[in-house]
This record gives C-alpha cells, structure tokens and sequence, in this order.
C-alpha cells in the first residue's frame, strides 16, 4: 500500500469540495435550477435539455483525454486545470441570456467536469488502493452534500430573488468553484510515482490492455446505462413532481432528502463492497434504484415521489461507488486514470443521450410517465449487466515492479 498523505482529512476533504462542485454544481443542480431558468429565458423542455445534453457532450468529448493528461501530468494539475473551467462557466452562466452563449457556457461545465472529476478518482485510490470502495464512496458523500445544499438553496432563491434567483444560484456556485480551486492547490498531491517527474504517457500495451479488456467493457456498459438514466432524473424528476401537484417548497425538500441520506449511503456502500464484492452490491443497488425509478412512474402522488427519493438517496451511491471501483480492479496501478476515463467515456454517452431523449419524450411522447417508464425498462437491461459483472473475479492488485507481461490477461481469462 502506498504510504498515505500527511493530511489525509485536509485531502478526502477536499475531494469531496471538488465533487460537489463539479458533479451537483455543475450537473445535477441543474434539474433544480431549470424550472426558474426555462421561464425566466423562454426555453422549451426540448432546448433545456438539449442545454443538459451539451454539457454531457463537453464531458464526452474531454473525458478519455482527462485520463491520458492525468496519467502524464498527474492528477492534482488535471484537477485544478478542470475546477477553473467549471468556475468560469458558473460565472458567464450567472450573467448570460443568449441561447447560443447558454450552450457554450454549459459545454464548459462539462469539459471542466472530465478533467475534474475522473482524475480525482484516481488520484485518491492511488493513495488507498486497499480501501478503494470506502475511499470512493466517502469521496461521492460529496453529491448528497450538494445536493443537500442545493435542494435548500435554490428554492429559497427562487422564492426570496423572484425572477433572478437562478442567476444568483449560479454565482454562489462560482464562489465554491473557487474556494475548491484554493483547496485543491493546498491539499491535493499526487501518489508516488505519478505527476511530474514520473509521468509519461501509457506503453501501448497497457492502452489496449484496457481498451480491449471485456470486464472493463461490462462495467462501462453498466456505466452508461447509468448514465442514461439518472441524468434524466436529475435533470427533469423534480420538474414531474411539480407538474404532479408537488409544491416546489416540497420537492426541493425531498431532493434534500436524497442528499442527506447520499452523504451516508456513499461511504457505507463503499465499506461493504470492500468485503462482499462488487458485483454483489452492484446487483444489490442496481435492483433498488429501478424499484426506486418505477414508484413515481406507477403511483406519481406526493408519496410516490417521497419514496422515490428516498430509495435513490439510499442506493444510487451504491452503484456510483461500486462501478468507479470494478473499473480500477480489473487492471493494474498503472492503467488505474485511463480505465476510470474509459468507463466514464461509456457514462458520458449515456449522459449525452439521456437528455435529449427524455426531452423529446416529455415534449412529443406522452409526458414525464412515458419518459420515466422508458428509463425503468433501460434500466432492467442493466440489472442483467451487473449480475454478470457479479461473476467476475478481481485481478491481484498490480503495481509498477511488476512487469505487464506478468499480469494476467483479462481480455482472454474467462469469468
């Protein structure tokens, strides 16, 4: 095990500042965000999500990148580097009204999101190799703490800022984009062996060692149905509860819920897929989230949405957990940034498509039910994934002493 930072608060700490702000920030606080943002510029349910669905093309586009830079300059500089061009969009976005700056601002906040947030995933396991699952659910507590923050906060500007609430939602959002900037120069420092110095880009061999490994490729599979479906989630749930008869007041409060229980469900999920496996908790978490989805769908009543955010608050932390580990213990330490990019690469897709599609389904194809059913039914394509990612055995931890002609082979090891 490598030997582990001299503040290693001051460091998880912060890696979860960083993922509040380039995962809720800049992703998910959109959906809270979009209600007074559609109304006060005039949008469409289409052109909001097509806004969603930019962002998730700027992630796509920048996230195989984000891994290769992290595995040449190291983590902490690929970090940093995304934090401030997420801090940038925040600002334009407080203050822009064209639809043609909208779109650029929010691509923004998805390239700042794939330089960000995959590096930092590896960063942090390379610190904690053996503790990767508690390590990674500790760093996701971050999305229930914004989406806590966020499930407040913005209801409350809406309601005391009227018609510019958004825009002051999207500047506070800009100042915690630059206190986590501050705070990733402070506290973040590569592992030994990465970062300046030690870094050069990955041998071709261990490129395809990833690219061409079927267990890496399963799990970004999963990752992308993820992607797919609870970006649309994100991004319009809150939007079917009001149309449902749910008060803003209330939803945003449930929203809240989900961030609370998130802050503990992340790190409990991690503990337990250290100790009975991965593809376990992934079956688990995966079955949960879908009985979750189908709740509002069947019974779309103040309780429905209640218990739809509750089991989401308690399970989907699961799934972000345990799919950001499987990716990083089917290959070795070295291959750890681009396997987390290469599986992201697969939830970027996913993200890429949800938005739009659930747009135009809400639009043209029925309504919020319609749309969420479709989700449900994508995600029991996914349940099956996960319980063959259940019969996978974990390769032995790698590290860079050994040879790569000594490690096995993935791409032809059977099951």
């Amino acid at each position: 095990m490598n030997p582990s930072p001299s503040r290693p608060g001051l460091t998880i700490g912060t890696g979860v500042l960083v993922t509040v702000v380039v995962l809720v920030f800049a992703r998910l606080a959109y959906g809270l965000i979009l209600p007074a943002m559609r109304a006060g510029l005039g949008l469409s349910y289409q052109q909001a999500g097509n806004l969603a669905t930019v962002t998730a093309l700027g992630y796509l586009c920048l996230v195989m990148m984000a891994g290769i830079m992290a595995a040449r300059w190291g983590g902490r500089r690929t970090v940093i580097l995304g934090v401030v061009l997420t801090t940038l969009g925040f600002v334009g976005l407080s203050v822009a009204s064209h639809y043609v700056l909208l779109v650029a601002l929010m691509a923004l906040l998805g390239i700042g999101t794939a330089f960000a947030y995959t590096p930092l995933v590896s960063l942090l396991v390379g610190w904690y190799p053996e503790r990767r699952g508690a390590v990674i659910g500790m760093l996701n507590s971050g999305v229930g703490i914004g989406m806590l923050l966020a499930g407040w906060l913005i209801p409350y500007l809406n309601e005391a800022r009227g018609v510019d609430g958004w825009r002051l939602a999207w500047a506070l959002f800009a100042a915690g984009g630059g206190l986590a900037t501050v705070a990733a120069l402070a506290f973040l420092r590569d592992p030994p062996g990465q970062g300046r110095g030690a870094g050069r880009s990955l041998p071709a061999m261990d490129k395809a060692a990833v690219y061409g490994n079927r267990r890496v490729i399963a799990v970004g599979i999963l990752y992308g149905i993820v992607g797919l479906t609870y970006i649309a989630q994100a991004i319009f749930m809150y939007s079917f509860a009001l149309e449902a008869g749910v008060s803003p007041l209330t939803a945003g409060r449930l929203a809240g819920l989900m961030g609370v229980l998130s802050i503990f469900s992340g790190p409990a999920w991690g503990w337990l897929s250290d100790r009975i496996g991965r593809g376990t908790v992934l079956v688990l978490s995966m079955a949960l989230t879908f009985l979750g989805t189908a709740v509002p769908v069947i019974w779309p009543a103040p309780a429905g949405f209640a218990a739809h955010y509750l089991i989401l608050g308690l399970t989907m932390s699961g799934l972000f957990t345990s799919i950001l580990a499987a990716a990083t213990e089917h290959v070795g330490a070295r291959e750890a940034p681009l396997a987390v990019s290469y599986v992201t690469f697969f939830f970027a897709v996913g993200q890429f498509v949800g938005p739009a599609v659930t747009g135009l389904l809400i639009d043209w194809g029925g309504g919020f039910r319609w749309a969420f059913a479709g989700s449900c039914a994508v995600m029991l394509a996914g349940l099956h994934v996960t319980w063959r990612i259940r019969g996978f055995r974990r390769l032995a931890e790698a590290t860079d002493s050994r040879p790569a002609a000594a490690l096995p082979d993935a791409r032809r090891e059977g099951p």
